[in-house]
């Protein structure tokens, strides 16, 4: 980041005075750390402990989906683009919605577009499998290339979702929803199949039996790790001050007034953020909880801060 990034927006009582002009070039000109929202780019950066690891070789060794459990922000979609980038391959990413179908996962057919073209004689002939558009697992199937297939919050899914997947991930195939064809993967090797459950809801015992599992427990040692590797997006923040913000973060982690508790991916961005306003560890070490620096990258339910300030 510029030095200049946590002063874009400055309050002005003279907006006759202001220059827009000059406004817009810092903005232009700002310098956004690559890695911190984009999980392509931060996938070189991922961490693997011992257990992540050894669970990730087993689903390798056996050809099963790897399900990955633990609270938001811990890391578990990352370790799909991490997959990605280590092998070289493409990541195919579906995110599950509430009314997901497992055919959601494999292609759209545009019904408008379908009975609209029906309509005109011009183009009446053309047939139903034009209308289909490819989706995460077509396309993972049509690589040539082993790939990644990323099913992210399953638990999102209706119960049906994922019992409609166990043939698919079993025997790697689909039928063509409208031809007499059966879709397999291209590919010598199958997806490696990576699924993120949030653990809102239970899983069905028969698709629980077919993964590997693992769950990303959010530790110090998780956390520092990650914060190591990812030094260069807080170039401002010495050592100091980034040991300080990191026991300030475990502080408010472990308050039992906190329901909303921040994880690895808040605490980046606050990291981020307190490097972008140039903060020191003697800032940090001063300061009470709610009056800590950049307090609402961490905390984003107003409840929690009232409790904070109860």
């Amino acid at each position: 980041m510029s030095n200049d990034t946590f002063h874009l927006v400055r309050h002005t009582n003279t907006p006759d005075a202001h220059d827009a002009s000059a406004a817009r070039q810092r903005l232009q000109t700002r310098t956004l750390p690559k890695a911190l929202h984009n999980l392509e780019e931060s996938a070189k950066f991922f961490q693997l402990n011992l257990q992540l690891q050894t669970a990730i070789n087993m689903a390798l060794a056996v050809g099963a989906p790897l399900l990955l459990t633990g609270e938001p922000g811990t890391g578990k979609t990352q370790v799909a683009w991490y997959l990605g980038w280590y092998f070289g391959i493409s990541v195919y990413p579906y995110q599950v919605r509430s009314t997901a179908t497992a055919d959601d996962m494999k292609y759209d057919f545009d019904a408008v577009a379908y009975l609209r073209n029906a309509q005109d004689r011009n183009e009446a002939a053309r047939p139903r499998q034009d209308f289909l558009r490819k989706k995460a697992l077509w396309l993972a199937y049509e690589d040539e290339k082993p790939s990644v297939l990323l099913i992210d919050e399953i638990d999102k899914a209706p119960r049906d979702f994922p019992n409609d997947l166990l043939l698919e991930l079993a025997n790697h195939r689909f039928q063509h929803p409208f031809l007499d064809d059966v879709i397999d993967p291209k590919s010598s090797a199958p997806p490696i199949v990576v699924i993120i459950s949030n653990v809102e809801r239970r899983l069905p015992d028969a698709f629980l039996r077919r993964c590997i599992f693992h769950h990303i427990e959010l530790t110090p040692q998780l956390v520092h790790t990650a914060v190591q590797a990812r030094t260069g997006d807080f170039p401002r923040l010495d050592d100091a001050a980034r040991d300080e913000a990191l026991k300030r973060f475990w502080e408010i982690r472990e308050n039992d007034q906190i329901q909303k508790r921040p994880s690895t991916a808040e605490v980046l961005v606050w990291l981020a953020i307190l490097s972008a306003q140039g903060v020191t560890a003697a800032q940090l070490k001063g300061a009470s909880l709610l009056d800590l620096p950049g307090l609402t990258a961490l905390l984003k339910d107003k409840d929690d801060i009232e409790r904070l300030r109860g």
